[in-house]
Formats: structure tokens, C-alpha cells, sequence
């Protein structure tokens, strides 16, 4: 699986194959992002009768952290406009995590990495774990 990130004890991922995973990582980021904001539009049109441009900007706002710009006037677009805040605030993080894991663990797995260098280089004898 390409969200799959070796083990500490593994070399680290030649620059390549590591743009390669932040690419794909890049790639499922938006396309969570452009999920989450087509199921906004479409719960601003159908519960608020909002036109298609509306929904966009109104899912945008909330996605983006801003907040609403339109007022639900129904019950169900009150329902879905406090739930899709709800959503939004957790896919957000959840976006940006899935989108900086690869330079995170690259980050980690090298000063690992540098780290068991520095330990051998103290105790050559020291037993592998």
C-alpha cells in the first residue's frame, strides 16, 4: 500500500521513491478535500434550496475554517450545516496529517537513522535489537 512507511530498521526511501509517496499522499489529500467539498455543495442545494455557486462558497467557507456565510433557514439544513461543520473542523486535520505524514516520518526515520549511526559508532558490538 503506498501509505505504508518502512520500518525504523530499514534504509531510508531514496529521494525518488520519497517524492513518489508524497505525491500520492499529496493526491489522496485533495481528493478527500474535493469529496468533502462536493458532499457540502450538495447538502447546501438540496437541504437550503441554495444555488450551486452558494453551496460551493458556503461548504468552501466551512471546510476552509471560516464558517458559514448563509444562515440555514430549514431544520434539515440546520441538521446538516452543524453536522458538516462538525466534519469539516476533523477532515481538515485528518487532510493535512494524511498530506505531511511522508516528510514527518522522512524527518523521524533519518534522525533515527543518524542516531543508531552514532550509537554504533560508541558500542560496535552492541547486539542488534
Amino acid at each position: 500500500m503506498f501509505l505504508s512507511f518502512e520500518h525504523y530498521r530499514h534504509p531510508v526511501l531514496p529521494r525518488a521513491a520519497f517524492l513518489r509517496r508524497l505525491s500520492m499522499s499529496t493526491l489522496l489529500g485533495l481528493s478527500l478535500i474535493l469529496a468533502s467539498l462536493l458532499v457540502g455543495m450538495a447538502g447546501y442545494h438540496w437541504f437550503e434550496r441554495l444555488s450551486w455557486m452558494d453551496s460551493f462558497l458556503n461548504a468552501a467557507m466551512l471546510l476552509g475554517g471560516m464558517g458559514p456565510i448563509w444562515s440555514p433557514q430549514t431544520d434539515a439544513g440546520k441538521l446538516f450545516a452543524g453536522v458538516y461543520a462538525l466534519y469539516s473542523g476533523l477532515a481538515v486535520l485528518a487532510i493535512v496529517g494524511i498530506m505531511i505524514a511522508p516528510v514527518v516520518h522522512r524527518f523521524l526515520h533519518r534522525f533515527h537513522a543518524d542516531l543508531a549511526d552514532q550509537i554504533e559508532q560508541i558500542d560496535p558490538v552492541q547486539p542488534p535489537r
